[in-house]
């Protein structure tokens, strides 16, 4: 079919007998999509009419069952949005209708021999709500580049190919990218990347992307895990499938993907962004439990566990944050299964800043990157004691894992910055499409970094 026409409706809206049957009978099957000549349909419950995120999952579903049947175009009426999501700004709606659209028709199909990419094109009638439609569209393609980062193989995206992927995606942009190859990291002390990475067969890398949209704003860091692929190291993991290690890189693809926003939505915020790069492999030069890291500002650590090596690579973007004077900075990673048990799979744990942490959390609620503020407890920072060095990279206590190493990483943060760890283990991927996710990388983080860098910076 060339083309539709997107209405929200009821089975008590649709003329004809057959129709009628037609539209109860998918319904019940649970299809969100029901086509009836050239009229797509879709109930909303009066209950679902509230919130943004409604508004992104339902635009996500149509797409994505348009885009199955071959639609090539779809049209949403004048008027209809603003009709059903009426208790919403419609601008915003607007937005989060073109955001979901695009991002639920969400494909990696690069290794698929028979893959082909289908999108269903979607067209607005109402003039005035064009530019809301065109925000919708660059917040989606920057998450879908955090996916694409995600999902790609590590044999193809490494420390050293990684840092040419953003140089090529920047290129032309009002952003400074600075690459530091293990040279340069060598000069640079950052001795945490030198150690995790000594068993890769590729050499380590750290990314800085500047931008200032406005000089005059605070400088905001973000921080992002980028372990390319993560075997546990010598402390290897076990598993019928580690594939998904290729996505311990999330954090790094979330701060990318924050990056790529700003920059096209032309921000008025002062961000640069941080990325260590590594792969935690085994081998004979591999860091071995026991080996103590001295970090750059003097600080030791005794390596308890290899396979707790975000920590140890973080540690040195935060001390790079320090040297570059960033009064806010915010980590994030997929550091610990232990934010998966408090936390499961629909939401994220930010600790640090109090004040700041429910910031984040109204910037999560609103855009979809849901976040929970949990507590540094004290009584559990003496748990990283070691006996040979400063402290320990793994905890003595057999709880509270994503506590402790937030308090871990609390301890390399610089004295006079506002600091927040997000910790996206729990939301690195899905295991089926649905909404505007589709099955694997979710992209999670991009838009919340990006949105709490511009809050911050009002």
């Amino acid at each position: 079919m060339t083309e539709v026409k997107i209405i929200f409706a009821n089975d008590e809206l649709i003329s004809g007998n057959d129709a009628r049957k037609n539209f109860v009978a998918q319904q019940k099957a649970g299809h969100c999509s029901v086509l009836i000549e050239d009229t797509h349909f879709i109930v909303i419950k009066e209950a679902e009419k509230a919130n943004l995120e409604k508004v992104r999952s339902t635009a996500g579903n149509i797409a994505r069952d348009l885009a199955a049947q071959k639609v090539e175009k779809a049209t949403v009426q004048d008027g209809v949005l603003a009709n059903v999501f009426s208790g919403l700004d419609k601008e915003e709606v607007f937005t989060a209708f073109a955001e979901g659209w695009n991002l639920g028709s969400y494909q990696f199909l690069s290794y698929k021999s028979e893959g082909e990419r289908f999108n269903t094109e979607l067209k607005v009638d109402e003039s005035d709500m064009q530019a809301a439609v065109q925000s919708g569209k660059i917040r989606a393609a920057a998450t879908a580049f955090s996916r694409d980062l995600m999902n790609e193989l590590s044999d193809v995206l490494n420390p050293e190919t990684y840092p040419e992927v953003l140089k090529q995606k920047f290129e032309g942009k009002d952003v400074e990218v600075t690459v530091h190859g293990k040279e340069q990291l060598e000069e640079m002390e950052m001795n945490g990347l030198l150690t995790v990475n000594r068993g890769s067969k590729y050499k380590p890398s750290f990314v800085e992307i500047r931008y200032e949209g406005d000089a005059s704003k605070p400088l905001v860091a973000l921080v992002g895990k980028g372990v390319t692929f993560d075997t546990g190291g010598i402390s290897l993991k076990s598993g019928k499938d580690l594939s998904s290690m290729r996505m311990d890189m999330g954090g790094s693809a979330a701060v990318a993907g924050a990056m790529q926003l700003l920059v096209d939505s032309k921000a008025n915020v002062n961000v640069v962004a941080l990325i260590p790069m590594v792969e935690n492999t085994p081998d004979a030069n591999s860091v071995f439990p026991g080996e103590v890291i001295r970090y750059k500002n003097g600080k030791t650590v005794q390596v308890g566990n290899t396979d707790a090596e975000g920590r140890l690579i973080l540690a040195d973007a935060l001390i790079r944050a320090g040297e570059l004077n960033a009064e806010y900075i915010v980590d994030i990673a997929t550091l610990t299964g232990a934010i998966v048990a408090a936390l499961g799979s629909e939401i994220g744990g930010v600790f640090g800043d109090e004040e700041l942490s429910f910031i984040m959390k109204k910037v999560g609620d609103q855009n979809g990157d849901f976040v929970w503020p949990m507590p540094l407890v004290e009584a559990y920072d003496k748990s990283l004691a070691s006996d040979y060095a400063d402290m320990n990279n793994i905890s003595s206590l057999n709880f509270a894992g994503s506590i402790t190493a937030g308090l871990f990483l609390r301890r390399f943060v610089p004295e006079n910055s506002k600091w927040l760890h997000v910790d996206m283990a729990g939301m690195m991927s899905k295991s089926s499409a649905s909404g505007y996710y589709a099955k694997s990388a979710t992209g999670y983080g991009a838009r919340l970094l990006a949105d709490y860098a511009v809050e911050v910076s009002k």
